[in-house]
């Protein structure tokens, strides 16, 4: 068996519409994919460490920014836009795009360097707020549970009968409820 060239596999570009125009955000480099993943590594730590102090305020001092604190700095922040978008970056400066768009657009090519097409994808998708959709899929959870199911075809209606009794009194069934004798 031969190994395939990776260029034939991975497909490491992104494109991303905005306002009847497409960015089209380069794969990154070694070094650039690897300080992006060390902050990500970073900042998703950071946010399970909060999580878990809002869950038990006693368990110690925190040593992370306050739940809704600032993570980053602007400067840190809009460094890694400028990594994760790479020349799109200059693109969208020049175009005058809008912050908020540019902020979506900069978290998704962040995502998808970081954890994958599908999580960045869904980070676009939901408008650059995951709470979205994590709501939709709350929503048809709860909508599949109160939907009544569909009735026989055939007009009847299915009973279960109790299953037939062969089991002797004092016996289990499994060896997790036997004593050891």
């Amino acid at each position: 068996m031969a190994y395939r060239d990776l260029d034939e596999l991975l497909d490491g570009g992104l494109e991303l519409p905005i306002g009847g125009k497409v960015y089209a955000v380069p794969p990154v480099d070694a070094e650039t994919g690897l300080r992006l993943q060390r902050l990500h590594d970073w900042m998703f730590g950071v946010a399970a460490a909060v999580k878990a102090h809002e869950d038990d305020p006693d368990a110690g001092d925190l040593s992370v920014p306050e739940p809704g604190g600032e993570l980053l700095s602007d400067a840190q922040e809009i460094d890694m836009y400028r990594k994760s978008l790479g020349t799109a970056y200059d693109e969208m400066v020049a175009d005058g795009v809008a912050w908020p768009r540019f902020k979506v657009a900069g978290m998704t090519a962040f995502l998808h360097h970081t954890q994958s097409p599908e999580a960045a994808e869904a980070y676009w998708n939901a408008g650059g707020r995951p709470e979205a959709s994590a709501g939709n899929r709350a929503s048809r959870r709860a909508a599949a549970r109160s939907t009544p199911q569909r009735a026989s075809g055939s007009g009847t209606t299915r009973t279960r009968k109790a299953a037939p009794a062969t089991a002797r009194a004092g016996r289990t069934s499994s060896r997790a409820g036997r004593s050891s004798s």
